[in-house]
């Protein structure tokens, strides 16, 4: 293959990512360098909790051949409904966590057993569940606002004023500003280097385990360019953390979510199945994989995490209303889509719901900044959807 050939599959490859680069770069000039301020990159994370949790479920739903789940917004709402008005009745916040997250499960079987045992379609069985459940939240809440006011829930889930770690290392060593004078959370920073040097020593045993089972090799140059811009990305991240007041407990759900998920669908069988349906769900069935199994398990665990979502929303709100959750369904799917997941199904990872997530929240800030009216906003992120969908039927073509 030429230098041109080559230039063209990286850009291909790493699409997203270089509009996601672009977008950052876009929005700190048009707002004058405030969209990097350290408190927008806190708030970055800690308003798109959501967005993340649920991508990961929807790509488990889109893996298995292009399906989503319309309903998770409904449930995020029903659960977190029913979380804040146990914590309101004084109630242990354990307790509510436990309600939401089995509710989660329970609907997420619900629908599971519809779509994948009676053959319903999936958009027509998510549809109705994203109409039942709007109108149980309402039922259920009454058509009021319930407030959350237990601390200990709100600081653990991201919500209350103290969310955040604590500096451990404050009291360790000299102490670090930043050029503005801001004192800097060193427990936050060493947090990131860490991180990074995982990544570094992941990187060496993978691409070794990879050379061992004799498996065609990414050239280094492209590795050590890959990871140092990663590391480089995280330490920055963890830098702007660092400066305002350290690491979200939003961040390390996130985090927790991410890291659980990416092993599933890389490590596991459950993982590989995912990607053989949605490859080819009669030949995955024809070589003796439960196929219904897999389907029922998709969206079990995307009513998982859309009770995860719950909690992390009405911590981040201090309460639940009717009205949360509508239109989340469509930041996730979008996210998912964005990221490189195919509408085809048996296409997509969780770096890419990372980059695609990531991608929508900078947008929905940055333009925020801006002023820009939400309007505006709904009709950029319509755009960019349409024509990250648009580049992936484009490259099917292409391949036939």
């Amino acid at each position: 293959m030429d230098t041109t050939g080559k230039i063209v599959g990286v850009l291909k490859k790493y699409a997203m990512l270089i509009a996601l680069v672009a977008v950052f770069i876009f929005f700190y000039f048009a707002t004058g360098g405030k969209a990097l301020y350290s408190q927008n990159i806190n708030n970055l994370i800690s308003q798109n909790a959501y967005v993340f949790v649920l991508a990961t479920g929807m790509l488990l739903c889109i893996l298995t051949g292009g399906n989503i789940d319309l309903a998770v917004g409904s449930v995020v709402c029903f659960a977190g409904g029913a979380g804040a008005i146990i914590m309101e009745n004084k109630l242990p916040w354990g307790l509510a966590v436990i309600v939401m997250l089995v509710m989660g499960l329970l609907i997420g079987m619900w629908q599971g057993f519809w779509i994948a045992y009676v053959k319903v379609p999936p958009f027509i069985a998510t549809l109705a569940g994203m109409l039942a459940f709007r109108g149980l939240s309402n039922v259920l809440m009454g058509g009021i606002t319930h407030p959350v006011e237990n601390t200990t829930f709100l600081n653990v889930f991201g919500g209350g004023s103290d969310c955040y770690v604590p500096d451990f290392l404050a009291k360790v060593g000299p102490s670090f500003t930043s050029p503005d004078g801001v004192l800097i959370n060193k427990t936050c920073l060493f947090a990131g280097v860490l991180i990074a040097a995982i990544v570094v020593v992941y990187t060496v045993i993978n691409r070794s385990n990879l050379r061992k089972n004799g498996y065609k090799l990414e050239s280094l140059t492209s590795v050590i360019v890959k990871t140092v811009l990663i590391c480089a990305v995280l330490v920055w991240i963890f830098y702007k953390l660092a400066t305002y007041k350290g690491i979200p407990t939003s961040l390390i759900w996130i985090a927790v979510i991410l890291c659980v998920f990416a092993y599933i669908t890389t490590k596991t069988t459950f993982g590989r199945n995912l990607y053989a349906v949605g490859g080819n769900e009669k030949a995955t069935r024809l070589s003796g994989i439960n196929t219904k199994k897999v389907m029922f398990s998709a969206y079990t665990m995307m009513g998982l995490l859309a009770g995860f979502a719950g909690i992390l929303n009405i911590a981040r709100n201090v309460g639940a209303q009717p009205t949360f959750g509508q239109g989340y369904e469509m930041d996730a799917i979008a996210a998912c889509f964005i990221g490189g997941a195919s509408a085809y199904g048996g296409t997509g990872s969780i770096g890419g719901v990372i980059i695609g997530a990531s991608l929508l929240g900078v947008i929905n800030q940055g333009m925020s900044i801006m002023g820009t009216s939400s309007n505006y906003q709904k009709i950029v992120k319509g755009l960019v959807l349409l024509f990250a969908v648009l580049f992936d039927v484009l490259s099917k073509k292409r391949k036939k």
